[in-house]
């Protein structure tokens, strides 16, 4: 595994991930986004700079969210699909559909048999 340190020009902040190999300029990745959906970047620039500790050069890589992804994401923001106003909580939720009684499991006969 290499370390990778990425920094993000839409976002404007600096990460590192583990990767299998140096991605080249001009592909692209797949990286969380700080709300924990996964978006899509461009490779924008891949340099080495020589480790403090000897002779290891380190990858960077500088990226941007795609076009077609900025697009998304900023549809999503005008017209979210989740209205975040009708939040409930969980509990509250199961008790719409389960009432304040306490929920009594059926038990199933999974004997198989032909005899009757």
């Amino acid at each position: 595994m290499i370390e990778i340190e990425v920094q993000n020009e839409t976002h404007q902040d600096v990460h590192r991930i583990k990767v299998m190999n140096v991605p080249r300029i001009g592909e692209g990745i797949r990286l969380r986004e700080p709300s924990g959906q996964w978006a899509s970047y461009d490779i924008l620039d891949v340099w080495y700079q020589q480790a403090e500790y000897g002779e290891v050069w380190v990858p960077y890589i500088h990226v941007r969210m795609t076009p077609d992804e900025m697009k998304t994401a900023e549809m999503a923001r005008v017209n979210p699909l989740v209205d975040k106003g009708q939040q409930v909580p969980i509990e509250d939720f199961l008790k719409k559909f389960e009432g304040d009684h306490e929920h009594e499991t059926v038990k199933l006969n999974l004997d198989m048999s032909e005899d009757v």
